[in-house]
């Protein structure tokens, strides 16, 4: 395994499938076996480093001209359960998400508009051969979105802040709790207003969760968040907490407790979005 760099590349935060070995096809499933019993597999932070690592040569490489084999791999329930990195397909997927976050001139400064147009015409061409694929783990920057905590519950919650690869902090759920979840909170939501952000957002990660195997696992790990943040944030962090419990106080018709969640919310991941323009 090639040697990676031992720096810390922070700030992003995932929402990652875990699918048993069952729903790979062969040589697939082979492949991924054959993988989980390998001593060391690369981290979150190795597949970061190397994707920005493509980002130094001239021109730059934005999308990997080869679909990675590596995989997060976990076992839940005496189940072998994989979850495939996809970084080329992942690297198309941001790349087309860039010219709404980036200033034009910024963009095309970092990635060079023929850069960009070989990008999406390779897209183009895979896709025609792989209409139906899509990734096992969705990445955020500098925030954790707030419908995906609806997948989860506080007592899923783990938080280290010494663990074997560092601190973090994760929750863990079964799909059929996830999906359980996403529907409830769906049904409170439209019950009580119309459409929204937070709608939106539930009503594709839900569409998401449906396209995997019923007995997967759902994960959402702050990443390189835990990095940029002090250890008593974290701490306090009951993201998850705070949703249910709105959601809670709109089934039960509490305006006023789901507003007082919800305000909660929007203060704390306010303050981690005001740490990327900090020095």
């Amino acid at each position: 395994m090639p040697k990676v760099s031992s720096v810390t590349v922070p700030y992003a935060a995932y929402l990652r499938v875990y699918e048993p070995l069952a729903a790979f096809p062969q040589p697939e499933r082979g492949h991924w076996e054959r993988y989980a019993k390998r001593r060391r597999r690369p981290s979150y932070q190795d597949e970061l480093r190397r994707s920005l690592s493509d980002l130094l040569p001239t021109p730059p490489v934005p999308v990997p001209v080869h679909e990675s084999d590596d995989a997060f791999v976990i076992e839940a329930d005496g189940v072998l359960c994989v979850c495939p990195w996809r970084t080329r397909l992942r690297g198309w997927q941001a790349l087309d998400e860039l010219p709404g976050l980036l200033p034009a001139p910024l963009l095309d400064a970092v990635l060079p508009p023929v850069v960009r147009r070989q990008a999406a015409d390779d897209h183009e061409r895979w896709l025609e051969r792989n209409p139906d694929a899509r990734p096992w783990i969705r990445t955020s920057t500098w925030q954790v979105p707030l419908n995906w905590f609806v997948l989860v519950a506080d007592e899923e919650r783990e938080f280290e802040r010494k663990g074997d690869d560092g601190p973090f902090l994760r929750y863990r759920t079964p799909m059929v709790q996830a999906r359980r979840r996403v529907a409830r909170g769906l049904k409170a939501l439209r019950d009580a207003i119309d459409e929204g952000p937070l709608i939106d957002g539930l009503v594709d990660v839900g569409r998401w969760l449906e396209e995997f195997h019923p007995r997967s696992y759902v994960e959402l790990d702050y990443g390189g968040l835990v990095h940029a943040l002090p250890a008593d944030l974290l701490d306090e962090d009951h993201s998850a907490a705070d949703v249910a419990e709105g959601i809670a106080a709109l089934r039960s018709g509490n305006g006023s407790d789901a507003g007082e969640a919800y305000a909660r919310l929007v203060r704390r991941w306010r303050a981690v979005r005001d740490r990327q323009f900090a020095n």
